[in-house]
């Protein structure tokens, strides 16, 4: 079976991803920083009939990301790592002239470094699957400039980079920076509290993901909402 690794994988995006690879016979090694959640996912998506390892911890901790890629190691080897797991850097967002400077470096530690770290402890087993495969979760945040986004948008926009660059360094690999596009997320929330205008369920841009593990475009970024409308 091939075996993924997914990160802020409890709610969201992230389990929605689980719970479709699960149902396709996918083997998961799942990261989040709650626990409880956290084993509450991983129960309901192992009911698919697959293994799931639950790894609760923190992506910026070296140890724990050894663990997850360990763990993967454990159920065969590593076909897929997606980079979910992100850090608004304020909550509720704030502009530029207020952000707290540690929230930056939270974001940037979050959505930037760990996710390299991760790739790197991961690419040993990535380059020996044949179809090794990196998802970095984006946001159209690292693309336009919108106010109180800055610092969250930032982190995404180095990702964004990193991936490219990866993509160019590992031509055995697919590398993709995926923009979902807009989610009904614990994340949104907590970024604009206020905002209470409806949004698109998590699960309903997986048919996106699914796509481009399905066709294998070449490493590049990919904005979900355009993948979604073109196979239509």
């Amino acid at each position: 079976m091939p075996v993924a690794i997914i990160t802020g994988a409890s709610k969201g995006l992230g389990r929605a991803l689980a719970e479709t690879l699960a149902a396709r016979g996918w083997d998961l090694v799942l990261d989040a920083r709650t626990e409880g959640v956290l084993t509450e996912t991983a129960q309901a998506v192992s009911a698919h009939g697959t293994r799931v390892t639950a790894l609760p911890g923190d992506v910026t901790v070296a140890g724990h990301r050894s663990e997850l890629v360990a763990a993967a190691w454990q159920l065969g080897g590593l076909d897929l790592l997606v980079n979910n797991a992100s850090a608004l850097g304020a909550e509720p967002l704030v502009r530029l002239a207020g952000l707290p400077l540690e929230g930056l470096r939270r974001a940037l530690e979050v959505n930037v470094v760990a996710a390299l770290g991760l790739v790197q402890e991961a690419l040993p087993l990535l380059r020996a699957s044949g179809a090794g495969t990196v998802i970095t979760v984006s946001s159209d945040a690292a693309a336009e400039a919108y106010e109180t986004w800055g610092g969250y948008g930032a982190s995404k926009a180095a990702l964004d980079h990193l991936a490219a660059v990866l993509g160019e360094e590992e031509p055995g690999l697919r590398v993709w920076a995926v923009d979902p596009g807009d989610m009904a997320t614990d994340l949104y929330a907590a970024a604009v509290p206020d905002d209470s205008d409806p949004r698109p369920a998590p699960a309903s841009v997986v048919p996106a993901f699914l796509r481009l593990l399905d066709e294998r475009p070449a490493s590049g970024r990919y904005s979900a909402p355009s993948l979604l409308v073109e196979g239509r």
